[in-house]
């Protein structure tokens, strides 16, 4: 329930990929994924878990590509091309 109430408060299916240095071989990237629901355009949720990895953490930020999408969108409506019928 409480997913439902942050989506009614635009809150948006976040997925981050974050490419970093790994520790004991700085010159190979490794990947993580992250995904959570957080606010555009400010994205505080990503930005926290950012924070908080390079102050924790040993794995230097190469990068993070992010994508979104809102989970609660208006109906859409098609016309089907085929109609089939069960007697």
């Amino acid at each position: 329930m409480a997913d439902l109430s942050l989506q009614l408060r635009d809150f948006r299916l976040t997925t981050a990929e974050i490419l970093y240095h790994m520790p004991d071989h700085p010159g190979l990237l490794q990947c993580y994924l992250w995904q959570e629901l957080d606010q555009a355009p400010d994205y505080p949720v990503l930005r926290r878990f950012l924070d908080f990895w390079q102050r924790n953490l040993d794995g230097k930020l190469h990068s993070v590509r992010l994508a979104s999408q809102t989970l609660i969108t208006p109906g859409e409506l098609r016309h089907a091309a085929a109609d089939f019928r069960l007697h």
